[in-house]
């Protein structure tokens, strides 16, 4: 059995709907992703609303960042 690859953060929002569409497209395109809400320090860092992340596996890095720029840049159109 190999080691779990870690984990890397490549979407932040406030609105878990921003988060679920993303998270979509990366299904879709054969990144597997997963919702984060932790927190690495709460004594030092106030919990804000924009705490939720998209997180993949580091191998998939690239290709997630690619996938949500290609969808931030059609909603700025």
């Amino acid at each position: 059995m190999g080691a779990k690859l870690p984990k890397v953060s490549v979407f932040e929002a406030d609105e878990m709907v921003y988060i679920q569409i993303v998270k979509k497209k990366l299904e879709d395109a054969g990144v597997a992703c997963s919702v984060s809400t932790k927190y690495l320090n709460t004594m030092l860092a106030t919990p804000t609303a924009t705490a939720l992340k998209l997180e993949v596996n580091i191998n998939d890095e690239q290709k997630a960042f690619e996938i949500i720029d290609e969808y931030l840049q059609s909603k700025e159109n």
